[in-house]
């Protein structure tokens, strides 16, 4: 469990404002941070992380002290287990992507946990390039190899694949959620894209000029409903199982048994679909 309890002055847009932030994260738990730019999201990660102390705060992290501002407890970032994706990648540029990897290992690590993760995230054969030759996608796929590196009890994620194409950021969401489960973290990702947050969070906290809004499943922080009637919407697929297809348009989760019309459709699939039969069609 990680209980985190932040009080932070803030520069915001109509002024002076305060980061105010009582929560606890469950162990291994999957939790997205919304809100408009601004709102304190990325403050409250470079918190956690260490990059930045709270006027007042507490981080325990599984019955660990990370920070007491009261009992001037604040441990330095190298002392924090945490791994950290941001969204410009923030490789260093002189060094290969298995340097990379390897400057962000414990310092009695061995090269075989960095031959793993290369292996895993499909970049064995891109090992001994350097950031510049990579593309996008290649490079946040280093970027989350690397915060793998320490095994870290907390992954902290700010936006990591809004740069990227529709392709490309469906894959590496698929990736995200592959190693969140694998590698047991609990992970904390800053997130605009609603579809992209109802696929891999199960917990949302909705955060405004720097105050909990609202908290809770993204259906019910999104307001979402299963819609069963309609008219034609656009939405996307954001979930396919043998049971059925869940499709997102304009707020409405729309859940369609498999059948003709659902076969071939995956993840990020932009569909056409006439809420009042059910009848969808897949858009190129």
């Amino acid at each position: 469990m990680i209980r985190i309890s932040i009080r932070k002055k803030l520069q915001l847009a109509g002024g002076n404002g305060q980061l105010n932030i009582d929560t606890e994260l469950p162990d291994r738990s999957f939790t997205a941070l919304y809100g408009p730019s601004g709102a304190g999201k990325t403050t409250l990660l470079r918190i956690i992380a260490g990059l930045l102390q709270p006027e007042q705060g507490i981080i325990e992290v599984n019955g660990k002290t990370w920070l007491n501002t009261s009992k001037k407890i604040n441990l330095p970032p190298q002392k924090r287990n945490i791994g950290f994706v941001f969204q410009d990648y923030a490789l260093f540029p002189n060094m290969t992507v298995l340097e990379n990897l390897l400057y962000a290992q414990p310092s009695n690590g061995i090269q075989t946990k960095a031959d793993e993760l290369l292996n895993k995230m499909g970049l064995q054969n891109l090992a001994h390039q350097k950031p510049a030759l990579l593309s996008g996608g290649q490079k946040q796929r280093v970027a989350l190899a690397r915060a793998l590196m320490r095994q870290p009890e907390i992954l902290l994620l700010d936006e990591p694949l809004s740069a990227l194409d529709d392709t490309t950021r469906q894959h590496l969401q698929a990736e995200l959620q592959n190693l969140h489960q694998q590698y047991h973290l609990t992970t904390l990702l800053v997130s605009h894209h609603v579809p992209e947050i109802y696929k891999l969070a199960q917990r949302v906290i909705h955060i405004d000029a720097g105050q909990v809004i609202q908290s809770g499943s993204p259906a019910q922080v999104f307001n979402l409903h299963d819609a069963l009637q309609g008219i034609n919407l656009i939405g996307e697929v954001v979930n396919v199982s043998a049971d059925e297809v869940e499709i997102l348009a304009r707020q409405n989760l729309i859940r369609i048994k498999p059948s003709l019309q659902t076969t071939g459709l995956a993840l990020g699939d932009k569909v056409s679909i006439h809420a009042a039969d059910l009848s969808l069609q897949k858009l190129s």
